[in-house]
């Protein structure tokens, strides 16, 4: 079994999150979310906790140089068949989780939906649009948003969700592990949901600039953490993490497209890293615990030594 040492853990959580307010600074010194650099620095802040993983293996060589790969998940992708499966579920499954969301939002009365004329989305799409340029059909364009959440979760979505993937479910997850399945997720969940502190102060995701929009963010990263986490350790393989998230953030904004005109919705209550969110999280959460789902963590084929095989907890 490969043990990180705790300062290496440390070091890396002290990293990723001074890094990613090292990045958000200009953006606290003038202007906020509406800085122009806005649009750069919150993509490339996704690639911090990556820096950290690589300053961490540098530094304290945590980690056998030949076993680096496998430890994080990222090589050989062996057994094939495995792991091309759970990369297949993660690429579609949290479509499925958001679209529950939104139905649970809806049921508990936090969102009203138009799934009829789609008429909030309609209204959108008719402000954005230049004058003189005629308004496509609402549904011509939803669906065409639909058929692109997988493919931009394999693509963009999912180099961009590398960057954060390599350092929570590959590098921390595995570190933190030999605390058992549970304390692993949960820590490393909680970790990744503060680590976007300095964005959601600023108002991003819930427009709410205190401490209750990190809390908000911290609770859906953990509920949506153990979902990632499970993809790792099921799989021993870091992508199906990596394309989950990239679909979770292609599919994030499904909601906008289904409200009703006239109405809004709190992205606190309804939105995927929300209330709702949490709840469908935590279904599917049940259903895998009762399929003893956590209990199976196999290992990439392969492996030089042991890491991790088969762990209780």
């Amino acid at each position: 079994m490969t043990r990180i040492r705790p300062i290496a853990t440390i070091s890396f959580v002290i990293l990723a999150l001074g890094l990613a307010w090292l990045l958000a600074l200009p953006l606290w010194l003038e202007g906020g979310l509406a800085n122009p650099l806005a649009g750069i620095l919150i993509p490339v802040t996704m690639f911090t906790p990556a820096l950290a993983v690589l300053i961490v293996m540098l530094v304290f060589r945590p980690v056998p140089k030949g076993e680096r790969l496998r430890f994080l998940g990222m090589w050989p992708l062996r057994p094939a068949k495995r792991v091309v499966w759970m990369m297949v579920l993660g690429l579609f499954g949290p479509t499925v989780v958001i679209a529950a969301s939104v139905a649970i939002a809806a049921l508990c009365g936090w969102v009203q939906l138009d799934l009829v004329a789609f008429s909030g989305f309609a209204q959108q799409l008719e402000a954005s649009t230049p004058a003189g340029i005629p308004v496509p059909p609402a549904i011509i364009v939803i669906l065409s948003q639909l058929v692109a959440i997988p493919f931009a979760a394999a693509t963009i979505n999912a180099f961009l969700a590398f960057g954060e993937e390599i350092g929570w479910r590959g590098f921390l997850l595995p570190a933190l592990r030999p605390l058992g399945t549970w304390p692993a997720l949960l820590i490393s969940g909680a970790i990744w949901g503060v680590w976007h502190s300095p964005m959601i102060l600023l108002g991003y995701n819930f427009g709410r600039i205190d401490i209750t929009g990190v809390l908000l963010m911290t609770a859906g990263c953990i509920a949506w953490g153990i979902l990632l986490g499970w993809l790792r350790l099921r799989s021993a393989s870091l992508w199906p993490a990596v394309f989950a998230h990239g679909a979770m953030n292609a599919a994030g904004g499904l909601i906008a497209l289904l409200f009703a005109a006239g109405t809004t919705f709190d992205m606190a209550l309804a939105g995927p890293l929300g209330v709702a969110g949490w709840i469908a999280c935590a279904i599917v959460i049940v259903i895998l615990v009762l399929a003893g789902q956590f209990r199976r963590q196999p290992e990439l084929d392969g492996s030089i030594g042991r890491m991790l095989s088969q762990p209780r907890g």
